[in-house]
């Protein structure tokens, strides 16, 4: 469909539950930035949020569903607005609907099937509304640009995008799920060498405490940015186990919270990756799995770590060396150690990470030669994007960009201190 004129549709049906599906028509409904009010999720941790707020699905598509044999109807598999008059899925992320007088929804995301939807379909097939397979019959989630109350009836405007913004909104979101997979991976490795941390994974929050290992990379909290309601949960983690968190976000999570440091996300497509001139004396090669103790040493050394938590990276190693989907770089400098970085894969996102150069090799174009090692390794994967984080103006933000990344979008570190028991 052309999205370059305004195109006229109709909501017909507006749907609200107490948790589950389906959901039930109901005459009229304010919509607010966190969703439509009286409706809920039961998986509040994976559903709901300011960029997932709205679920929206075409009648026309629940109708193809359903002469295939499906029991399929309106707010069976859990969309909010069922509406008429175009396929919702086939119009690009940042399209804009506004819909009766006031609200104005932006389309963000396709709204991943799951077995919760499974009885709308003959042997629980929810994937038939999978956005890969059907283009013009999946779901779709909308943030809030304008609250307002909508009813059946009212009429809807749809407009294109008026930027990228959008679309960098889910490459970023990409990149947050990749980091999230690296940091479970350095939990569950340090666990697995006999330290202590506790972790929350429920959906898309991650958090964790380790009241002995007094450093932001093992008491964090992640997927703040899709599920800032949640912030609660995570504060009460650090409360519980009596540690200072860092809130990894895109915005003050809570109220009198200043952010500790700001990061760049960057990406790159890996196969553009590519250093001019390789650094004179400077070789990068990939460890077996079998080589234990060198990377994390380096990585210790490198970030000037206290005692606790380089002994917690070096306890991490072993698990790390383990994982199918990481990979552990050394770099060396006329045949020395210089450096050492990971690269972490997850969904087709290569993450590059724990990058760390010896005080005494910095300037020789070491971390450029880790980058670009990375990328490589990142492009025989099959990875169909990079991404990494970097302090804005520092030496890693400019070596990523001079190597053809680009950033996409800003995230920020809010220390919260736990409260007086």
């Amino acid at each position: 469909m052309a999205t370059d004129a305004l195109v006229q549709g109709r909501l017909l049906h507006v749907n609200v539950s107490a948790g589950g599906v389906p959901k039930h028509p109901v005459p009229a409904a304010r919509i607010t930035r966190l969703g439509v009010e009286g409706d809920r999720q039961h998986a509040d941790t994976v559903h709901g949020g300011p960029h997932r707020a709205v679920c929206i699905l075409g009648i026309d598509a629940i109708r193809r569903v359903a002469t295939e044999g499906h029991p399929i109807g309106p707010g069976t598999t859990g969309e909010n607005l069922t509406i008429e008059g175009f396929d919702v899925s086939v119009l690009p992320p940042g399209t804009r609907l506004r819909i009766g007088d006031r609200a104005i929804l932006e389309l963000a995301s396709a709204a991943a099937p799951c077995e919760t939807i499974r009885e709308s379909f003959r042997d629980g097939r929810f994937a038939r509304l999978g956005i890969e397979r059907h283009p013009n019959d999946s779901r779709m989630y909308a943030r809030v640009i304008a609250e307002g109350e909508v009813r059946p009836g009212d009429a809807i405007l749809v407009q294109p995008p008026m930027d990228d913004s959008a679309d960098l909104h889910l490459l970023a979101v990409e990149l947050d799920r990749a980091e999230a997979s690296w940091s479970r991976a350095l939990w569950r490795g340090a666990i697995e060498g006999g330290e202590t941390v506790h972790v929350i994974e429920d959906g898309n929050l991650l958090v964790s405490a380790a009241p002995g290992i007094p450093h932001p990379s093992f008491n964090s909290a992640l997927g703040l940015v899709m599920l800032p309601q949640k912030v609660g949960r995570a504060t009460r983690h650090f409360d519980r186990h009596g540690t200072i968190g860092s809130l990894l976000t895109d915005e003050p999570p809570l109220p009198g919270l200043s952010a500790s440091w700001e990061l760049g996300r960057h990406s790159a497509d890996p196969a553009a990756v590519r250093l001019d001139t390789p650094p004179a004396g400077v070789e990068v090669r990939e460890l077996a799995r079998n080589e234990v103790g060198a990377w994390a040493e380096i990585v210790a050394t490198a970030s000037e770590m206290d005692a606790s938590v380089a002994r917690a990276w070096r306890a991490a190693e072993d698990g790390l060396a383990r994982a199918g989907h990481h990979h552990r770089f050394v770099a060396y400098l006329d045949g020395s150690p210089a450096g050492a970085a990971s690269l972490h894969t997850h969904h087709g996102v290569g993450w590059l990470c724990a990058g760390s150069v010896l005080p005494g090799a910095r300037g020789h174009g070491v971390q450029r030669a880790l980058i670009a090692a990375r990328a490589e390794r990142a492009m025989r994967l099959r990875c169909e994007v990079i991404g990494a984080s970097a302090v804005d103006g520092g030496a890693s933000a400019e070596n990523l960009r001079r190597l053809g990344f680009r950033r996409v979008a800003t995230r920020r570190s809010y220390r919260y201190e736990p409260a007086a028991t």
